[in-house]
């Protein structure tokens, strides 16, 4: 694309108001590097800044691996001593996207290749992926993993974080990590039909949804009634509220402006 004069470590393509966010490394399994991690940063201020794009889907180049993880190589390299700071950083990182991220894992997602999949709000799976946080086999740490325990059950995710032995698609699947698993020649597909499920829909309702799941977990009822009501406060009052129903009475598809 002509708008994005990135490297090649993060391809990044928008159809039907849909951003393909995709890490270009398969020789490397994916792996994050500075590149990759500055791509990727890139992209979700795209993802994030332009009313065209309704949702987005991040994936890895090949069949063999979504991401492996950091580069370990690299960081070798620098004798790290600290968290990665180019790990960290980034809108999706920060829980700064206000759209709705899709995970397509299309083979190993392990260590920060995991933590890219907890960053998104959805999965989808190939059959064949697999989940793992393997920090503890080379002597690093995983404090991105900080929100698994919400995620699935704890003694699960104390197990991930202790064994570093990587669990099966199916698996994540039955623990609620992934929303679907799919044969991997339908992964793009599955993905894309979830993707347009909900770029089809209100804007500003869909992204209240998201807000507001993410922003009432483990608050008590009353609580969370009175951060729910904030959230959608803007969703009520806005154009899109009086559009929807005047499009049902006519009869008609709305016409979504975001506002």
């Amino acid at each position: 694309m002509a708008d994005w004069p990135k490297s090649d470590s993060v391809l990044f393509e928008v159809a039907d108001g849909v951003a393909w966010v995709t890490i270009n490394r398969p020789e490397a399994r994916n792996a994050v590097n500075q590149a990759v991690s500055e791509g990727l940063a890139a992209a979700w201020d795209r993802v994030e800044s332009d009313d065209d794009i309704a949702v987005a889907v991040l994936t890895g180049a090949g069949e063999v691996a979504f991401s492996a993880g950091a580069d370990l190589k690299e960081m070798a390299a620098r004798a790290e001593r600290e968290l990665p700071s180019h790990l960290a950083k980034g809108r999706l990182a920060n829980g700064e996207v206000t759209k709705p991220t899709i995970a397509a894992v299309n083979g190993v997602a392990y260590a920060g290749g995991f933590n890219l999949v907890t960053q998104c709000d959805l999965c989808v799976a190939a059959d064949h992926a697999r989940f793992g946080i393997l920090e503890a086999k080379v002597g690093r740490g995983s404090p991105w993993a900080n929100q698994l325990g919400w995620l699935i059950p704890p003694r699960v995710a104390i197990e991930l974080l202790c064994t570093a032995e990587p669990i099966s698609a199916q698996r994540a699947y039955e623990l609620g990590l992934v929303n679907r698993v799919v044969p991997a020649a339908e992964l793009r597909s599955a993905a894309a039909t979830l993707a347009a499920a909900i770029a089809a829909n209100a804007p500003l309702t869909v992204r209240a949804g998201k807000a507001m799941v993410w922003a009432t977990a483990g608050l008590s009822p009353a609580e969370a009634a009175a951060v729910a009501d904030g959230i959608y406060q803007p969703v009520y009052t806005s154009d899109d509220a009086q559009e929807g129903p005047r499009a049902f009475a006519e009869k008609r598809p709305p016409r979504w402006q975001g506002r």
